[in-house]
């Protein structure tokens, strides 16, 4: 007869504690793959529609509400900072901020096109649509990393900002829009009550995607050294979402897909964001 002994762990006990040990060690793997500076920074988001109007916009306000809906789940803080409404539906594009712990390092894994395969709720015959929508995410920098812009390079323009829906029209002059003539860089910003926040505001945004533009030909550098193991290149499609005749998503990058498609549009993103990372840190 065996008797149990105090100070012994249960096989229930025993394998909680295999798993727990396995989950830390996979969470200390994924966190050393944000290793770059820029990182820890706050992520600035920006959705634009594709062609195909209706289609597209509705499609551009839907991953809009997944981004915010995966930033509240982070804990983050998320800030719009322009917004213009689609012609009928949805929105033509949208820019948002996300400010919090390695907002940046976990967001990078998204810039890309998207597809939508789905039966169109605007179509009267129900025939099957494609939407494409990009998704472009840079670092918002802070003052610890010096960006000089040349006062003569740059262009302003001022407009009444607006909400979604035509809320909240301001009498005045507050948006701003921003050229900068040698990149061809153009940024918009309607978030703050007035013009100078605003021109403010356009100008951070403008330095942290000059800098950006500076990681992008380090990255590509890196690709044109380890071309035989990248699997795509920037700004190519990364994932489809499949709604019809099945249900898939599909991250093309890493092969990484779910048939689960409903939590992955309420924001649960961090299956296909860990995989990426996993996968950018094996090619490395």
């Amino acid at each position: 007869m065996e008797f149990w002994k105090a100070g012994e762990a249960s096989e229930e006990e025993t394998r909680a504690a295999y798993e727990k040990a396995l989950e830390l060690i996979d969470e200390a793997e994924f966190k050393s793959t944000l290793n770059e500076p820029e990182d820890e920074l706050p992520a600035v988001l920006q959705i634009n529609s594709g062609a195909g109007g209706t289609e597209s916009q509705d499609w551009a306000e839907m991953l809009m509400r997944m981004y915010r809906m995966y930033g509240e789940k982070q804990g983050w803080t998320v800030t719009e900072l322009d917004f213009q409404d689609g012609e009928s539906a949805g929105i033509k594009s949208v820019t948002l901020q996300f400010d919090g712990p390695f907002a940046y390092g976990f967001l990078k894994a998204e810039s890309g096109v998207h597809r939508l395969v789905r039966i169109s709720p605007f179509d009267s015959n129900a025939r099957r649509h494609t939407s494409f929508a990009s998704v472009y995410v840079y670092p918002l920098i802070d003052d610890t990393i010096e960006i000089e812009v040349n006062p003569a390079d740059i262009e302003w323009a001022f407009f009444r900002s607006g909400g979604a829906g035509g809320q909240n029209v301001n009498k005045v002059e507050t948006a701003v829009r921003l050229t900068h003539k040698p990149s061809g860089i153009i940024v918009e910003c309607q978030q703050a009550r007035t013009q100078g926040e605003n021109r403010e505001k356009a100008m951070a945004m403008l330095k942290s995607r000059l800098y950006e533009e500076e990681l992008r030909k380090r990255e590509a550098i890196k690709n044109a050294n380890n071309a035989s193991k990248k699997k795509i290149e920037w700004g190519s499609q990364i994932r489809s979402y499949v709604f019809h005749p099945y249900k898939m998503i599909k991250d093309h990058r890493t092969g990484y897909e779910t048939g689960n498609i409903q939590p992955v549009m309420d924001g649960e993103l961090d299956g296909f964001i860990k995989a990426y990372l996993m996968s950018e840190k094996e090619t490395a």
